[in-house]
């Protein structure tokens, strides 16, 4: 079946089945089509697993199974009960939802690309699950721990909300009273149902409510996670991928990203793509490319 491309639009994910997996403590909604090595995609803030609607079915015109998840909370896939450890909604949780969804659909070995906020879940997978993971990409993001320990004031002032979303309660209320003045997305660059299905996501209070819990987390338990994983030198030891926002302020922030993630995984390489943040979005024909180069099996000999 010829997948729809990505300025078709005729549907998001035409061809793909969707389904439910109940990982136990969570129920993880799931995208998936294609044929051949698979691939799981994750998806960031606040968005879900339909931001990949232009580049999932490139990766199926390459020959791949493509997997897209709503993360832990996110979009359709719901988790457990709110506690104050922020456990339930650390990475090391959604990575082993991510596990689980992959062994149900019968894949134990698999690609892997995560932005932003899925990016972290990335990190933690491949960590603790080394033998589940034979490459990765990293979009836009870094380790959780790499950001708090470069706090500058231009850090504070542009990235402020992670802090506002630690607090107890209060943004609850700010968000949920009005979420469509507090988030913004164009449905002429998301693309109509994937801006839809994003603003459905958002009006919920319990989505928001597991949204913040993901940051809540990362200043948490996740950073205590990758600070013992530094301390104990685990490494990302499959090949990495790096792709950065021109158009964002990663590399604005921090210099060359690849030079921090050099401190992570033992096989990098990577570079900036002309986009802004949501690059899955704004530029999904460079993302595919450049994904499918890296997938693409290494020569024999």
């Amino acid at each position: 079946m010829r997948m729809p491309g990505p300025k078709e639009e005729t549907g998001v994910f035409e061809g793909f089945e969707e389904t439910q997996v109940d990982v136990g403590e969570a129920a993880i909604f799931v995208r998936f089509g294609g044929e051949g090595p698979p691939v799981v995609l994750l998806h960031g803030h606040p968005r879900t697993s339909a931001t990949w609607h232009r580049v999932a079915p490139q990766l199926v015109a390459a020959g791949h199974t493509v997997v897209c998840p709503d993360l832990r909370g996110y979009g359709r896939s719901r988790g457990p009960r709110f506690t104050a450890d922020h456990e339930g909604y650390s990475k090391r949780a959604v990575a082993d939802d991510v596990v689980a969804v992959m062994r149900h659909l019968g894949h134990r070995r698999f690609a892997l690309a995560g932005h932003d906020r899925g990016g972290s879940v990335a990190l933690r997978l491949v960590l603790d699950h080394p033998d589940a993971v034979s490459r990765v990409a990293f979009l836009d993001c870094l380790p959780l721990t790499e950001h708090l320990s470069r706090i500058t004031v231009e850090f504070a002032t542009q990235w402020w909300h992670w802090f506002f979303f630690a607090q107890p309660g209060i943004p609850e209320r700010v968000i949920t009273a009005d979420p469509d003045s507090w988030y913004h997305g164009e449905p002429e660059v998301m693309g109509q149902e994937n801006y839809d299905e994003w603003r459905q996501a958002t009006r919920d209070p319990d989505v928001v409510r597991a949204m913040l819990e993901d940051y809540r987390a990362g200043l948490t338990v996740d950073r205590g996670h990758e600070e013992a994983d530094r301390a104990a030198g685990t490494r990302v030891t499959c090949p990495a991928l790096i792709l950065w926002s021109l158009k964002d302020d990663l590399e604005d922030l921090y210099g060359d990203p690849l030079a921090i993630w050099q401190r992570w995984a033992t096989d990098v390489r990577g570079y900036g793509i002309d986009s802004g943040h949501h690059v899955a979005e704004q530029a999904p024909d460079a993302l595919a490319h450049a994904l499918t180069d890296f997938l693409r099996p290494a020569p024999a000999g």
